[in-house]
């Protein structure tokens, strides 16, 4: 099974893009439909990328830890399930390709 599944990454993606619409938003305009619609957004990403994470078999606590990093968590256990994933197929410290 390979621990970096595709729900997972969008998520994870639209989980900091929503967060950069949010702050911009914030900073200049504030207008509130925007806000309206990132937020939400926002927070079901981050609540979906939570739960996957965690429900990974193998997902090592330190992905799980990064996993609740608003933004850009989900990025960063991606990241760090790969390196396992590498280490899991090789049997050594290997950065994965891409």
């Amino acid at each position: 099974m390979t621990v970096r599944p595709r729900p997972l990454r969008i998520a994870a993606q639209v989980e900091l893009v929503s967060l950069i619409v949010l702050l911009t938003n914030l900073f200049t305009a504030h207008l509130k439909p925007v806000s309206s619609l990132a937020g939400p957004l926002h927070g079901c990403a981050y609540l979906f990328v939570m739960a996957a994470t965690w429900r990974v078999e193998h997902a090592p606590v330190s992905a799980k830890a990064m996993a609740v990093i608003p933004g850009i968590g989900g990025l960063l256990a991606l990241g760090r399930l790969s390196r396992t994933e590498a280490v899991d197929r090789h049997g050594e410290d290997v950065e994965p390709s891409t």
